[in-house]
This record gives structure tokens, sequence and C-alpha cells, in this order.
């Protein structure tokens, strides 16, 4: 029995083979002309790909060094806080020494790609912008739904939102 087997697996082998060499045959007897349309078929499809390959490296590049810095602009908002805090404070003019160094700071920052946020007191609440903290009752019907205070300031790096407002809404 086992030699039956063997026997059929065999014939079954040189069955595979024969196919195979058929299938070569068949390629064989495409004309030139199909074989060089289907390499430049292979040809156009690899360059494209690699054509894109190319391009999302680009830009995945390009948006690397444009938020290479995120990371440390979050760390030094809260000391930009401190510093306004400090000079509205301590009522510092123009020609003290911390004033001259947070504006100092903020330029370098601002080189780098970072904006405040203009105020948005009397502008609707936007979400793409800004966090409503708190609703207060609204001192006119004008200033109802409009923001009312702002707790904190927003930042961008370059387009897209590093911190959001934090705001006061009134209702």
């Amino acid at each position: 029995m086992s030699k039956k087997k063997n026997k059929t697996t065999k014939k079954n082998k040189i069955n595979k083979s024969e196919k195979k060499v058929n299938t070569d045959l068949k390629e064989e007897k495409l004309s030139t002309k199909d074989l060089l349309a289907i390499e430049k078929d292979k040809y156009l499809r690899l360059f494209a790909e690699f054509d894109n390959f190319r391009k999302r490296t680009a830009k995945e590049r390009i948006e690397l060094y444009s938020t290479a810095n995120q990371d440390m602009m979050t760390v030094l908002l809260p000391i930009i806080d401190n510093f306004e805090r400090s000079i509205q404070a301590n009522n510092y003019n123009e020609e003290d020494g911390p004033v001259l160094i947070y504006k100092q700071l903020k330029a370098e920052l601002e080189k780098k790609g970072l904006k405040e946020m203009e105020s948005p007191i009397g502008k609707s609440l936007d979400t793409d912008f800004h966090e409503a903290i708190t609703n207060i009752p609204a001192p006119s019907k004008k200033e109802k739904g409009k923001i009312i205070d702002v707790i904190e300031k927003g930042y961008l790096l370059g387009e897209k939102v590093l911190r959001y407002a934090k705001v006061v809404v009134g209702n």
C-alpha cells in the first residue's frame, strides 16, 4: 500500500512539474509586445509607488520640523504666564529687568512659531480655540453666550492649537 502511495505522489509531482512547463510555454507564446507592455506596467506602478513614498516622507519631515518644539513650548507656557502675573503684580515699567527678559523670551518663542491667540472677550465661544471653564450670569442680553473673561491665554504653534484659551462664558 505504501508503494502505491509513493507512485501516486510521484505521479502528482510529475503532473505539477508538467503544468509548470505548460505555463512557462504559455508565457513564451506571449508576443514581445505583450511582454513589453507587462514590464512597462510593472515599471510605472513601481515608479508611482516610489513617488508616493517620496512625497509622504517629505510631508512627514515638514510636519516634524514644524512641531518639533511642541514639548518645549508646552513646558514654557506656564513660565510665560508667571512672568505676566509677576509684571502685573509688581507694576514694573517697560525698562525694568523682568519686563525686558519677558519680552526677549516671548520674541524668541515667536521666532520659533509660537503665537498668542487674540483676546476672545466679547466673541462667541469657539470650541476649536476656547475651553469654557465656567458660566456666569451675563451682565446684559448682548453678552449672553459671549466670552466675558479669559482665565488663561491660548497659544498656537504654527496653525496648530498648543493650548486652548480658558474662558468664562455668560449665560
